[in-house]
C-alpha cells in the first residue's frame, strides 16, 4: 500500500463529503422538491456545462476506452467520435427548446415535461418512465459502483465488494443530504479533476518517452493506428463504425444529462454552457484516446491482461505518490459524477411522477423531498446487490463483470426508450401523447430484446450462432421513432392547446427571455 495515494484518496472523499454537508446546511431551511431535484433553476452556466458532461463521462472514459485503445488500437476510437457529435447535437438541437418548455409548465422532470407537453391528465407515461428509470439507473449505478471496487482493490489490495460498500455509502451520503446543488457543485469538481488528470498524465509520459526513449518495448499489433478495426473494409469494421457512432444517439434520451439544461437560470447562460460543454467533452473524449496510444507506447504490453488499468499505471509511474493518487482519484470521480445524477434523476422521477400524481396527491414538496432522498438509498442497495453479483474470479452472473457492460446496456436502454420522443416532442408538432408512450416502450423492449437475443456475446454472456455485432441502441432507436410516429398518425391529432403551445416554442427566439420569466412566476404563484 502506498500511502500517500490513501491521504490523497482521504482528502478526495473528504472534500466531496464536505459539499454534501454545506449544501445541506445551506438549503435546510427552505429546501423543498424544487430545490432538491432542480436546484431551484439557479445554475450557472459554468457548473451546468461541468456537471452535464461530469454526469455523462463515467469511468469508462479513464478505464474502458483507454483501455481498449491501447489493446487494439484506432479503430475503437468511433465511440468518442460518436459521443462527441452527440453532445453537439443535444446542446444545439435539445437544450434550448427544452429549457424553454419546461419552465413555462413548471416541469422539474422529464416525465413531467413529456406528460405536461400534451397537456395530459393521466398519469401512465409518468408512471412507464419512472419504471423505466429504476430498472436502468440500478444497472447504470452498478457500473459507478463496480469501478470504484475495481480500482480501491487495484490501488490497495482491498476486497472489491469493499470498495463498492465504501463507494455506494459516500454517493448516498451527500446525494442525500444536497440534493441536485451537492450533485452539480461535486460534479463540477470532479470534472476539472478528470480534465486536468487526462491532460497531464499522457505529457508528463510522452516527455519521459523523449527524454529516455522506449521506456517499454512492445509488439504494435497490426492496424493499430488504422481507423478500420480489421484493417479493412468489411462488415466487422462496418459494424464498429456504426456502433461507435450509435452512442451518440444516447444524448438525446439521457435524463440525468438534459435535465441540466432545464436547470440553467437563463437563456445568457444557457449559451455559455453550450459552448463550454462542447469544449470540456472534446478535450476529455480526445485526451482519453492520446492516453491508450501514449500507454501503449509507454507501458508496453505488460497490461494486457489488465488493459482497464492502463491510465492507472501510468499516473502511478509518471507523479509522486501523493500527486499520483490525486490524478487517480479522477477515476472516483468520474465513476461518483454519474452515480450521485443517476440516483437523483430515478428519484425523482418516482418521487415527483409516481408517489406524487398516484399515490399521495396532496403531498407537500418536503414530503417528496423525503420520499426522494429514501428512493435514493433503495436504488443504491440495488445497484450495489447488481455490482456484489458480477464480482469475483466465478461472478454469479457475468453479464454484469465488466464496467463496460453495465454502461452499454443501460446508455442503450434510455437512449433507445426516451431519444426518439424527447426529438419528436420538440420538433414535430403531430406527436401527441399515445404515440409518446409507444415510443417510449417500444424503443425500450427492442433494445432489450436486440441485446439478449442478439448480442449476448459482446455483453460476454455466452455464445450464440448469430452475434450482430451491433450496438442495440440503434435499432432500439428506429424502432422508437417509428412507433411514435406510427401511433400518432393512426390516433386522433393534439388538441389546439397543445399545437398552440409547439407553435409559441418551436423557434427558441420567438420570446424574449423576460417575457418567458413573467408567464413562469405568473404561473407559479397561480398554482
Amino acid at each position: 500500500m502506498r500511502i500517500g495515494e490513501l491521504i490523497a484518496f482521504i482528502l478526495y472523499f473528504t472534500i466531496v463529503l464536505g459539499m454534501g454537508v454545506y449544501f445541506f446546511v445551506r438549503g435546510r431551511k427552505d429546501m423543498g422538491e424544487k430545490s432538491f431535484f432542480l436546484g431551484g433553476r439557479k445554475m450557472g452556466g459554468v457548473v451546468a456545462a461541468l456537471s452535464a458532461g461530469a454526469s455523462d463521462m463515467s469511468a469508462w472514459v479513464l478505464m474502458g476506452l483507454p483501455g481498449s485503445i491501447y489493446l487494439a488500437g484506432m479503430g475503437q476510437v468511433w465511440i468518442s467520435v460518436g459521443l462527441l457529435i452527440g453532445t453537439i447535437l443535444s446542446w444545439f438541437l435539445v437544450a434550448p427548446r427544452l429549457r424553454r418548455y419546461s419552465l413555462a409548465d413548471d416541469s422539474i422532470t422529464i416525465p413531467q415535461y413529456l406528460t405536461k407537453r400534451f397537456k395530459s391528465s393521466s398519469s401512465v407515461l409518468q408512471v412507464v418512465c419512472a419504471v423505466i428509470f429504476v430498472i436502468v439507473y440500478c444497472v447504470y449505478g452498478a457500473s459507478s459502483i463496480s469501478a470504484c471496487g475495481t480500482l480501491l482493490n487495484t490501488l490497495f489490495g482491498a476486497d472489491p465488494r469493499l470498495g463498492m460498500a465504501i463507494a455506494t455509502t459516500i454517493i448516498i451520503a451527500y446525494v442525500f443530504m444536497g440534493g441536485f446543488n451537492a450533485v452539480c457543485w461535486t460534479d463540477f469538481f470532479q470534472g476539472m479533476l478528470m480534465l486536468a488528470a487526462l491532460m497531464v498524465t499522457p505529457i508528463v509520459a510522452v516527455a519521459l518517452l523523449g527524454a529516455n526513449g522506449a521506456i517499454a518495448d512492445g509488439t504494435i499489433p497490426a492496424n493499430f493506428y488504422n481507423f478500420l478495426s480489421s484493417g479493412k473494409f468489411n462488415w466487422a469494421s462496418v459494424s464498429t463504425i456504426l456502433t461507435g457512432l450509435g452512442w451518440g444517439l444516447g444524448y438525446f434520451g439521457m435524463p440525468h444529462i438534459i435535465v441540466r439544461y432545464i436547470s440553467i437560470k437563463s437563456e445568457k447562460e444557457m449559451k455559455k454552457s453550450r459552448w463550454i460543454g462542447i469544449a470540456w467533452t472534446t478535450l476529455i473524449l480526445v485526451m482519453a484516446s492520446v492516453v491508450g496510444i501514449v500507454g501503449r507506447k509507454y507501458l508496453g504490453d505488460s497490461m494486457l491482461a489488465n488493459k482497464n488499468s492502463v491510465f492507472v499505471e501510468m499516473a502511478r509511474n509518471v507523479f509522486p505518490v501523493f500527486l499520483g493518487g490525486i490524478i487517480i482519484s479522477a477515476i472516483i470521480a468520474a465513476s461518483m459524477s454519474t452515480a450521485d445524477s443517476q440516483l437523483l434523476a430515478a428519484s425523482s422521477a418516482f418521487a415527483s411522477d409516481v408517489y406524487k400524481t398516484s399515490i399521495k396527491k396532496n403531498a407537500s414538496d418536503r414530503n417528496v423531498m423525503w420520499v426522494g432522498r429514501i428512493v435514493v438509498i433503495v436504488i443504491s442497495l440495488l445497484a450495489f446487490g447488481i455490482a456484489m453479483l458480477g464480482s469475483g474470479a466465478n461472478p454469479l452472473v457475468p453479464a454484469f463483470s465488466t464496467i463496460m457492460s453495465l454502461v452499454s446496456a443501460a446508455w442503450g436502454a434510455f437512449g433507445a426508450a426516451f431519444g426518439p420522443v424527447i426529438l419528436l416532442s420538440l420538433f414535430w408538432r403531430r406527436l401527441n401523447y399515445k404515440g409518446a408512450v409507444a415510443g417510449i416502450i417500444t424503443g425500450f423492449v427492442v433494445d432489450i430484446l436486440w441485446m439478449i437475443l442478439l448480442n449476448f456475446e459482446y455483453y460476454d454472456m455466452k455464445s450464440v450462432a448469430f452475434n450482430t455485432n451491433l450496438y442495440e441502441i440503434i435499432p432500439g432507436f428506429i424502432a422508437g421513432a417509428v412507433a411514435a410516429i406510427v401511433v400518432s398518425l393512426l390516433t386522433g391529432q393534439p388538441d389546439k392547446e397543445v399545437t398552440d403551445l409547439f407553435d409559441k416554442y418551436k423557434n427558441t427566439k420567438s420570446l424574449e427571455e423576460s417575457d418567458l420569466t413573467v408567464e413562469y412566476v405568473v404561473e407559479t404563484e397561480e398554482n
